[in-house]
């Protein structure tokens, strides 16, 4: 799904990570392609292990890419000179997940704020620097400042260096912040009114946000009018606006995640089917991937061909506006043709599409697509 924006802020174009490990080659990011522009929220959700935080590393310039391309406001990253990658690295800047692992352990709060400010020239003295210090840490509900400029991480709590971790990306002024589960440590409280910071900085300042979370509560708060992108062992495979990704899921993993949603209410809860209606509650390894649709293992909907042709996002027939990679939903076929098919000669023209070069519904074969090959 094509970005609306003429110019976005970070766009990536079937960008891949794939990680050698122990000689095998593990495909963390499989040709994924999304954008994001100015005063844009792009949530990416789905398990632990889909490949979000590599992808959004990749948007970050924080990894280069296997293949495919990682441009910011349209130049490729990997062509940059030093002074456009000093310019990328002041605009976009990334909250990691573990605020304990990405703090430096013998900086105070202060030193962790100031160098930036320091490094990019924000501050021209000891006072200006000291006053900024204590506005960021004032937006971050660390109050008194006062009380917080001199520790150390390992004298904080987890929400606490979580929320230094915020107001370091908010340093220098980015104009992209990429969050991985930025507001996991924190309580509800302060969830909700840094969510609501982020939130008045994306529409008063015009800062575009790329969004990692496994909370599919928070992604409808913060990007209920932006976009979400599901993600399944490297690939997209549902993408589109969220408030018809949340409401009206296509993809049955989509709606598999829905469905794991914890139910207040008792009664609505015992309606919900036991494993969210998965075949299985395992996910594959990345070095031995299902043939196929790698969705299709715990897939309550899988057909024959899902085991043999690889899905590409297309839009949805009963929702044009998202993107869906899955064939059943894309391309249904009436169920009597497909038992048909099971057992009919591949040549005969009435099977499933299990034989080989079979169409995809873009007229592909099996190698030709895959669910990280539409834009988002």
């Amino acid at each position: 799904m094509r970005d609306s924006a003429p110019d976005p802020l970070i766009d990536l174009d079937q960008a891949s990570q794939v990680f050698r490990v122990k000689g095998q080659d593990l495909p963390a990011v499989s040709d994924v392609s999304l954008s994001v522009g100015a005063g844009e929220v792009l949530c990416l959700v789905g398990e632990s292990g889909s490949g979000k935080t590599t992808a959004a590393r990749l948007a970050a310039g924080l990894a280069s890419p296997s293949s495919g391309t990682v441009r910011f406001e349209g130049q490729d990253l990997a062509t940059m000179t030093r002074a456009e990658r000093r310019r990328f690295r002041r605009s976009v800047q990334y909250i990691h997940q573990d605020p304990y692992a990405s703090l430096n352990p013998i900086r105070s709060v202060r030193s962790t704020l100031s160098i930036p400010l320091r490094r990019h020239g924000l501050a021209r003295n000891q006072a200006e620097v000291d006053q900024r210090v204590d506005e960021l840490l004032e937006t971050v509900d660390l109050t008194p400042p006062e009380s917080y400029r001199g520790k150390f991480p390992h004298q904080l709590s987890g929400g606490q260096r979580q929320r230094v971790s915020v107001a370091r990306g908010l340093t220098l002024s980015p104009r992209m912040l990429i969050a991985d589960e930025s507001t996991s440590m924190l309580d509800v409280s302060i969830r909700v009114s840094l969510l609501n910071m982020l939130t008045r900085l994306r529409t008063e300042d015009g800062v575009g946000f790329i969004y990692i979370t496994h909370d599919l509560a928070l992604a409808k708060y913060f990007a209920w009018q932006g976009r979400t992108a599901v993600m399944y062992l490297g690939k997209i495979v549902e993408a589109g606006p969220t408030p018809q990704v949340i409401n009206n899921p296509q993809h049955p993993y989509t709606k598999a995640l829905l469905e794991a949603v914890p139910e207040p209410d008792p009664d609505k809860a015992r309606e919900k089917k036991a494993g969210a209606g998965l075949l299985s509650a395992d996910i594959p390894n990345l070095s031995d991937l299902p043939s196929g649709c790698t969705f299709h293992p715990r897939c309550p909907l899988a057909e024959d061909r899902c085991r043999e042709r690889i899905p590409v996002l297309q839009p949805a027939p009963k929702a044009p506006d998202q993107d869906v990679a899955c064939m059943v939903v894309t391309d249904p076929r009436p169920t009597a043709a497909v038992g048909a098919g099971a057992g009919a000669d591949p040549g005969a023209g009435t099977g499933t599409g299990t034989e080989a070069g079979g169409s995809t519904g873009r007229g592909g074969d099996a190698g030709s697509g895959d669910a990280g090959g539409g834009r988002s």
